[in-house]
């Protein structure tokens, strides 16, 4: 089963384009990191990027030193931690809830939304959600051991916190010890914390999460308050960040991405265990509350993402599975019942997969970006005019940096929480690199000059285009290149493909 899910998941990673920002963003930041050979710094068009730590980054670029630097080989590495996502569900809750209850919670999270549209989606979310759902099994296993807490488990657990932290950040150890925390004293079990290895959970935690930041801080002074303050504690008290929604957002989020297993989550609301008399108490608390802790932590800050709330999917599979067993398992229909809710489950989530590229499709480099790689020379300039095209420099394997035109000056006084500002701040790490964020100015002698490119929105204002010749509109981006003067401008070559959705003059 898990094997089947799984490569379904990895099909539809084949069929979709890089969706934007996101997914351009984190591909091409891993593919500059291998390109670059700069393990240490994530960066984006070439200027460092710190607004999380680099785990993702470090294993997109493994991945594609492999597999080649292609859309797929970025997505294995979100795919690969769903898979495990699953698999940690199914060791677990088979220990602690019978192979019966396991194999349910397994096909109910591998069908749903989560698993098949989260899990082949390039950002941090996936990374963290799975090493914070592994962190919490195993201290929950470690405290249920007996009483006293299993040592080798808790060590483990602190290592998957450790790469929680290299994943996303703080939340990777404070949201497994916050759902422990309040696990152990509303179960009464909060004594056995004193016999819990804390010196030597914690020293591996830092020898696996501590070094990289004291080398990007030795760098790169200034990263701790731009990752921890700004970033982090920023953006979870700030209200001036993008993606405000209401305190309801999760609850419709979780609907979405659950659908209809979440409804088999809700019959089990007020009760106790009642699936099965075998059904340990606190294994039924623990579940709820790793729901419930991670919901209201996240409904707290104005700025709310779906991806946020990942983590509490492994439990609530478990309290759909165990819905399922006190609601429908007796059933005379409940094998029909079955099989309808799965094949309905994956039906959404690939009509949803196809939906994807039709809503964001005028965002999408893809039609003029094969052209520019064909036609483009080794070490020619590309301008970027009006926007940012974040799947451009993966798509056409960028070998050098684009140059990036706005009234940067004006911007750091006025701009908001965008792809501006992420570059600027960036810049202000490494002032080489953010050289490339120039003003307008610099257009029309660029224009002159052999071997330019510029990329704009379709519908940007034709006079900042003056002096560049149209070499083709795609949907939503079009492309142009330079005029020197005296200079016949070679056709273009009948081998560079021209988009269907676009024209040549």
């Amino acid at each position: 089963m898990l094997a089947a899910l799984w490569a379904l998941l990895i099909v539809l990673a084949l069929v979709r384009p890089l969706a934007v920002p996101d997914e351009g963003r984190y591909a091409e930041v891993g593919r500059w990191m291998l390109q670059s050979g700069d393990w240490l710094a994530p960066r984006l068009n070439g200027i460092p990027f710190f607004h999380k730590p680099p785990l993702l980054h470090w294993l997109q670029a493994s991945s594609m030193a492999v597999f080649g630097q292609h859309v797929w080989a970025a997505r294995l590495v979100p795919a690969l931690n769903a898979g495990l996502m699953m698999a940690a569900l199914f060791v677990c809750a088979r220990q602690l809830a019978g192979e019966l209850i396991a194999r349910r919670a397994m096909v109910m999270l591998g069908t749903s939304l989560t698993f098949l549209a989260g899990g082949q989606y390039v950002n941090h979310d996936m990374l963290v959600a799975t090493w914070i759902g592994i962190a919490i099994w195993l201290f929950g296993l470690s405290f249920l051991h007996g009483e006293r807490p299993h040592a080798g488990l808790a060590r483990w657990g602190f290592v998957a916190c450790a790469l929680g932290v290299l994943s996303k950040g703080l939340i990777g150890l404070a949201l497994p010890g916050l759902v422990i925390l309040v696990w152990l004293i509303w179960t009464g079990q909060a004594k056995k914390m004193l016999s819990f290895p804390w010196f030597s959970g914690l020293l591996i935690f830092a020898v696996v999460a501590v070094p990289w930041f004291v080398l990007a801080q030795h760098k790169f002074p200034g990263l701790f308050d731009y990752l921890f303050g700004s970033q982090q504690f920023g953006r979870y008290t700030g209200k001036t960040f993008n993606n405000g929604r209401e305190w309801w957002f999760y609850g419709l989020a979780l609907l979405l991405l659950f659908f209809p297993w979440l409804f088999l989550v809700l019959a089990q609301v007020g009760r106790a265990a009642q699936v099965n008399p075998s059904v340990d108490r606190r294994v039924f608390s623990l579940a709820w509350v790793w729901v419930l802790a991670i919901v209201v932590f996240f409904s707290i800050p104005r700025s709310k993402l779906v991806g946020y709330i990942l983590p509490v999917m492994p439990p609530l599979a478990l309290l759909a599975a165990w819905g399922w067993e006190r609601l429908m398992a007796h059933a005379r229909h409940a094998p029909k019942v079955w099989a309808g809710l799965v094949g309905l489950a994956l039906t959404i989530a690939v009509v949803t997969n196809f939906m994807v590229e039709s809503v964001t499709r005028d965002r999408y480099t893809i039609d003029i970006a094969p052209t520019l790689a064909c036609m483009k020379q080794p070490g020619d300039t590309i301008y970027l005019v009006g926007g940012y095209p974040y799947d451009l420099p993966f798509l056409i394997r960028a070998d050098k940096q684009m140059v990036v035109i706005q009234d940067w000056p004006t911007l750091r006084k006025t701009t908001g929480d965008n792809w501006r500002r992420e570059l600027f701040e960036g810049a202000d790490f490494d002032a080489q690199a953010g050289a490339v964020l120039q003003s307008p100015e610099v257009l029309p002698a660029a224009s002159q000059q052999a071997g330019h490119w510029l990329v704009a929105p379709r519908q940007n204002d034709p006079s900042e285009l003056q002096g560049w010749t149209l070499v083709m509109h795609g949907v939503g981006w079009s492309l142009y290149r330079s005029t020197p003067p005296g200079v016949d401008m070679a056709p273009m070559p009948a081998r560079c493909p021209v988009p269907v959705s676009g024209s040549t003059p």
